[in-house]
């Protein structure tokens, strides 16, 4: 019997029957035939090209397999993504670093038929990946943005934010992030003030930004608040798990810096808000009936602060965003931001809008919106 065949018998046994019997037979037969492991890694790496073709990238692969399945699974695609790579055609610099960003360690070897469950599972969930608007953006040295060098002010943003996470102090935390706040609305209209004196014909790229449970409504409000402010389009795709931001290049970068650190840091000062009111610790024994009672406390008093954390820290950001700014750089946003709305309209045709769901713990909005107060996302400073 042919490897192929193996491989072919296999996938049609387990592949199109979602079933616990169905995967095992299919993963009895691939662990029947060593010879059938080189095919079946070859099959892999199609089943990734044909991601590809559908509008997925190496980060939203990676983010779904492990929304959906396990750490071994990762481990597998990752290296299903490593090795298709070199066959892919010339892709842009965010593609690049999502490669960069993959597992290094391929997954542990078990038994042979462990390890064929594993695959079988994989490809299961690779084969029904929906179609994704097509995000590609231009091949590194092929496009007008890249003649310009990148600004180190992303890099200066990076280092306040990360010191404002790992900061105990809530003061510095505040400064750091109204300082990294300020540097990014420079860094915007640093880069608007350069397409106006030297026209690069750069265009709005997107990119997908993971908003994972629990509470993900709370965290797509503030993810669509930090982006607005930014000058670019956030649009959530709640089955799939991100959101799809719409913006030039550096503020794109900008917008997932912001929205990273503000989630940590309310996660952190969500933490201590449960701590000094007395709410219940967010793993309470799952199986303790006395306990059912605070769970729910504890989960309503979370959705309750990070909807009433979003709610604000959008209020403050569009306030900073309409700060006064020179009269001349007035129709280079005007142009920047009809370009962003064309490119986001053109993605998604049809959207709808949701209203967020259970809000209803006072002490967790209050808390929340103290928290978002404590941010202190700076206005725009004025142009010199």
């Amino acid at each position: 019997m042919s490897t192929s065949s193996t491989v072919d018998r296999a996938f049609r046994t387990a592949l199109h029957d979602a079933t616990d019997e169905t995967l095992d037979a299919g993963a009895s037969l691939l662990a029947a035939d060593p010879a059938a492991d080189a095919e079946l890694d070859r099959r892999g790496q199609e089943f990734v090209a044909a991601a590809w073709r559908r509008g997925w990238q190496p980060a939203d692969v990676v983010r779904i397999v492990r929304r959906e399945l396990d750490e071994v699974h990762v481990r597998l695609v990752s290296a299903l993504i490593r090795a298709q790579a070199p066959h892919d055609r010339p892709r842009g610099p965010r593609w690049k670093a999502q490669l960069a960003g993959l597992t290094a360690e391929d997954a542990p070897r078990t038994d042979r038929f462990s390890c064929a469950t594993a695959v079988l599972e994989l490809y299961r969930l690779l084969l029904c990946l929906p179609v994704l608007e097509p995000l590609d953006e231009a091949p590194a040295g092929t496009g007008p943005r890249d003649r310009r060098p990148e600004s180190r002010m992303l890099g200066r943003i990076r280092a306040l934010l990360a010191k404002a996470e790992a900061t105990g102090f809530p003061q510095e935390a505040e400064a750091l992030s109204a300082k990294a706040q300020e540097l990014m609305a420079r860094h915007s209209v640093d880069e608007a003030l350069l397409a106006a004196q030297a026209p690069s014909g750069e265009t709005p790229d997107a990119c997908r930004i993971g908003v994972e449970p629990p509470y993900e409504q709370a965290k797509a409000v503030l993810l669509d608040a930090v982006a607005d402010a930014n000058h670019c389009r956030a649009v959530w795709n709640e089955s799939l798990g991100f959101s799809t931001v719409v913006g030039f290049a550096s503020d794109l970068e900008a917008v997932e810096l912001l929205y990273t650190s503000l989630l940590v840091q309310a996660t952190t000062a969500m933490t201590r808000a449960e701590a000094a009111l007395g709410v219940p610790p967010a793993r309470a024994e799952p199986r303790a009936r006395g306990r059912a009672g605070g769970r729910k406390r504890t989960k309503t008093f979370r959705q309750s602060f990070l909807a009433a954390y979003a709610h604000r820290v959008g209020t403050r950001l569009a306030a900073a965003a309409e700060s006064r700014v020179d009269d001349d750089l007035l129709p280079v946003l005007a142009s920047r931001e009809a370009a962003v709305a064309d490119r986001a309209d053109r993605l998604f045709p049809e959207t709808t809008t949701t209203r967020l769901r259970g809000v209803s713990d006072a002490a967790g909005w209050e808390e929340g919106t103290r928290a978002a107060d404590d941010a202190r996302v700076g206005r725009r400073p004025p142009l010199p």
